[in-house]
């Protein structure tokens, strides 16, 4: 099992602190409220959420986990995030099962079966991996028992992300499967100017247009680290539209040097 990398700096290790930071990230003064009743309308095919520590990104994380329960509840989440260190080859998956506070987080083994027959599935290459394991906690609260697919991108290019969406629409066919892109935006740059970088990107989500975002990333510098797991999730998403849920950045939540923030956005993918 994989055991958590960063229980106890990103978010709370005891599991009662846990429930009770999630909620605060739901109610508090950027969050969107804790959410409804579990819906049935299963249109969000997938959203995009972002993955730094609960302080910082949280409250904006909390509006896609509120429109995944209000929407409904699929039968499993292929979360997607990008290597921050450089332990993945290529895309690696981890069919191994994630331990979080709240308990053991198990995967979906037929769609990471069918997976591993054109990626690796390597769960050493997720041992320190954040992207995906801040995302499980939000899981698990809004999901009794959420089954996972983890994966994360070492090599985030057009090729690679459309190698992984096409893999992932063959694992998937038959299945009511939701895609999440874990990704933060700007990194470390004045405020104003990340919300100009920021908008130029997300302009290219809200047209679903992978391509394009890859394009707006490279040719204009944007620090976005999970561009790839983005573009896969879009390319996963065809025919869906994009809605911005929320846009904000560490300044906004923990009011510290707003001229070295980093960016955050949730967004979902309807059909």
């Amino acid at each position: 099992m994989r055991q958590p990398a960063v229980a106890g700096r990103f978010y709370p290790s005891d599991p009662r602190a846990l429930r009770a930071c999630i909620e605060s990230c739901f109610t508090g003064p950027l969050g969107p409220g804790l959410p409804g009743g579990t819906g049935s309308s299963r249109r969000i095919r997938g959203i995009m959420a972002p993955h730094a520590g609960y302080m910082a990104s949280g409250m904006n994380a909390a509006h896609a986990y509120r429109a995944i329960k209000e929407d409904g509840l699929p039968e499993a989440y292929v979360v997607i995030g990008p290597d921050h260190h450089g332990t993945a080859d290529g895309t690696v998956i981890c069919s191994e099962p994630f331990r979080t506070p709240f308990g053991e987080c198990r995967t979906d083994g037929k769609i990471c079966s069918a997976l591993s027959r054109e990626f690796a599935d390597d769960a050493y290459a997720h041992r320190w991996e954040h992207s995906i394991e801040v995302q499980l906690p939000f899981l698990q609260y809004i999901d009794p028992d959420p089954a996972v697919v983890p994966v994360i991108m070492g090599r985030q290019t057009p090729e690679e992300a459309r190698r992984l969406a096409d893999a992932l629409s063959d694992a998937c066919e038959g299945r009511d499967v939701m895609v999440i892109a874990s990704t933060d935006m700007s990194h470390y740059i004045p405020n104003k100017e990340a919300y100009r970088l920021d908008s130029i990107a997300l302009g290219r989500v809200s047209a679903m247009d992978p391509a394009g975002l890859y394009r707006a990333v490279r040719e204009n510098g944007i620090t976005m680290c999970g561009y790839g797991p983005t573009m896969a999730a879009m390319m996963f998403c065809s025919g869906c539209s994009a809605e911005i849920l929320k846009r904000s950045d560490s300044y906004d939540s923990l009011g510290i040097d707003p001229d070295s923030v980093v960016g955050y956005c949730s967004a979902a993918f309807r059909r």
